[in-house]
């Protein structure tokens, strides 16, 4: 099955490519050795912009013009893919060792995938770079080549495509692999002295003019560059005092990170040490683009944390930070901007400096602190779970990965409820099926709600600001809480408002539906967005940021009935229980008073919601949980593991102060 999964993504990622107009396909190939390219040009190759390699690159590519003009798409994205396949399978068998028969399995299939949707790859196919190129000699220089020359051979010629690349003839020296060090330094020498001989100004441009490059392609402050010399740019700071600066920093992490990569090689950790090497190269590099940023994809294999359930939290943040834009892992908010422009740079440098990659000796290495799991719910059918198989873990949840999944969920929930749209003509349809409905049922209250409200100036304000503030904050207030306080509790209710809102997704695509506010002729009045040009089929620039029919259910009457189940199960005062009630009565009440929703989307809402509580307590048992005989909790000492019987609590005593410390 994966490998039916790396099969589909290859031919995915080509149709991506062949798809293009060719003008737009392979884009920076097109403006190397296209009719039209650099190589062609009479002159120098650094004329223009539009070429970023060495002069030793342009050497090597300049026979493949004829080639590339002939069929330029198709063979240059196959060899890619070769490329890359030949990457993952050499980096999953590089796995320091020992390995288990599952992963030695499942480790090439799930590199390729990886390879295939990291943000480096998908670049590098769109643009036409060789950038996958120097990263698979130096895994075939570790990893797969006999004899200290032919490594060394093979870091030469990648160091000569990509200069930073001759970090790892550092790493070779520090490693007593002297001979290999020596052959890769003499080979950079000798490549890049026949692109001397063969282009000499270029070669000048190139080294001295540019300093490596470093003044070639897009703004070395634009996004794209995520070295440190491209982060301090962004910061405002230029001149002598940025390069400064710059190679002061470049030289704490190289010193940084190639002890800790000498450090990781010794212990039988080469493939760590290489992505450490890689992820210092991005950093040091003066320009460090985004198909160039594959080495941190493979600080993947480092392992982190001593207890398993934060052993996942380090490769599921490599891979959303390599898969996934910045805009969908931080929010847009001003504060965060800086990180955001920067987070491709500050996993290379966490992976270099700072990550605490535990050694092969350690003995959290094979046995991790175990999970704390709740016993498991026996299967009736008549009290449900069904399907008992997804074990109710009784410690707290990371909270870096929380936030990260939280945000990544939500981003992509809001894509496909942008995406969910059919149309205006078919949601004004559906609106006057649910408003024929509701006048069938006596339930259409909508118009005489909306306008009485419209009357009273301060109704009309308070029901329009609770609508667009209290919509998020009391959801997030309510996870923080059980978070800190009850964590058990947190997992149970997370689950639920996910799956409700999984649910809600399938009724925007498949019943896209108008709004009060958006239907014309029935003389609603819209006190959230203002007057609506309904002789406009966007209705402004409004729906440019969000589907307005994406109103069935309605969420905002969902999320409000899911907090004020949870208070109501989970407070332990009265007034708390009265209090988190009034949180779906004033919403219900809003979202009707501001003809942004009709009476059945809260129908809608309550029923997704109901669901998603039933989803969770199907899958993982009721949420009080039940207390087996005597079971034993392993505990590490120093070296040993000893089991040690702990009582387990029952009902709401998880969640209480005694049981904080699960």
């Amino acid at each position: 099955m994966l490998w039916l999964v790396v099969a589909v993504l290859a031919v995915r990622q080509m149709a991506v490519v062949l798809r293009q107009p060719p003008g737009e396909r392979l884009t920076d190939l097109e403006t190397w050795i296209g009719e039209n390219g650099v190589l062609h040009v009479k002159g120098s190759l650094y004329d223009s912009d539009r070429f970023t390699g060495t002069p030793f690159a342009g050497l090597v590519l300049k026979p493949l013009t004829r080639t590339a003009e002939q069929s330029l798409g198709v063979a240059w994205t196959f060899g890619s893919l070769l490329l890359v396949a030949a990457l993952g399978i050499v980096a999953a068998r590089a796995l320091p060792g020992p390995v288990a028969r599952r992963t030695s399995l499942l480790a090439a299939p799930v590199a390729i995938s990886l390879l295939m949707l990291s943000l480096p790859v998908r670049n590098a196919f769109h643009l036409g770079q060789t950038s996958i190129l120097p990263v698979l000699l130096v895994l075939l220089a570790c990893f797969a080549v006999r004899g200290e020359r032919a490594s060394g051979l093979l870091i030469g010629i990648a160091a000569a495509l990509q200069p930073t690349v001759l970090l790892f003839a550092v790493l070779f020296w520090l490693t007593g692999r002297r001979r290999a060090a020596v052959t890769g330094g003499t080979a950079f020498a000798a490549c890049t002295a026949l692109a001397w001989a063969a282009m000499p100004s270029d070669s000048w441009t190139y080294w001295v003019h540019h300093v490596a490059g470093a003044g070639l392609g897009d703004n070395p402050d634009s996004l794209a560059n995520q070295s440190l010399h491209g982060a301090l740019l962004r910061f405002g700071l230029a001149g002598p005092f940025e390069i400064v600066l710059f190679a002061v920093l470049a030289v704490a992490v190289c010193y940084l990170g190639l002890r800790r990569a000498v450090r990781y090689a010794r212990d039988g950790q080469l493939l760590l040490a290489v992505a450490v090497t890689g992820c210092v190269a991005i950093a040091v590099s003066p320009t460090a683009w985004q198909h160039q940023l594959l080495w941190v994809l493979l600080g993947l294999v480092g392992r982190v944390g001593k207890r398993a359930s934060d052993r996942l939290v380090w490769p599921a943040v490599v891979v959303l930070v390599i898969t996934l834009p910045g805009q969908m892992l931080l929010p847009n908010m001003a504060a965060v901007f800086p990180l955001r422009d920067n987070v491709l740079l500050i996993a290379a440098l966490g992976a270099a400096c700072a990550a605490p990659f535990l050694p092969r000796t350690s003995p959290y290495w094979q046995r991790p602190i175990p999970t704390d799991y709740a016993a498991p719910v026996p299967a009736r059918w008549s009290r449900v779970p069904l399907l008992p198989f997804w074990r109710r873990v009784l410690g707290r949840p990371n909270l870096l990965l929380e936030l990260l999944l939280i945000r990544v969920v939500y981003s992509a929930y809001a894509q496909v409820r942008l995406a969910a749209t059919a149309g205006r003509g078919t949601a004004e349809h559906h609106g006057r099926q649910i408003h024929s409905l509701e006048q069938w049922l006596h339930i259409d209250i909508e118009h005489w709600f909306n306008h009485a409200v419209v009357e009273v100036g301060w109704l009309k304000d308070f029901f329009s600001y609770y609508y667009t503030t209290f919509h998020f904050i009391v959801p997030l207030a309510i996870l923080g809480v059980l978070y800190v306080r009850r964590p058990v509790d947190y997992r149970w209710v997370r689950s639920s408002i996910g799956f409700a809102t999984l649910l809600a997704l399938v009724g925007f695509w498949l019943y896209p539906l108008a709004p009060p506010r958006l239907m014309p002729g029935l003389g609603f009045i819209d006190t959230v967005h203002g007057v609506q040009d309904f002789a406009k089929p966007d209705y402004g620039a409004l729906t440019e940021m969000t589907n307005q029919y994406a109103a069935m259910p309605s969420l905002h009457f969902g999320w409000s009935l899911w907090c004020g189940v949870v208070v109501v199960m989970l407070a332990p005062k009265p007034w708390m229980k009265a209090l988190g009630l009034l949180h779906p009565l004033f919403t219900v009440s809003a979202i009707i008073a501001t003809a942004n929703h009709w009476v059945l989307d809260a129908v809608g809402g309550a029923a997704v919601v109901a669901l998603g509580f039933g989803l969770t307590h199907v899958l993982s048992g009721p949420r009080r949980l039940r207390s087996p005989a005597v079971p034993t909790t392993p505990k590490p000492h120093d070296d040993l593991a000893v089991s040690v019987p702990v009582p387990r609590p029952t009902g709401d005593a998880v969640g209480s102060k005694q049981h904080q410390g699960l």
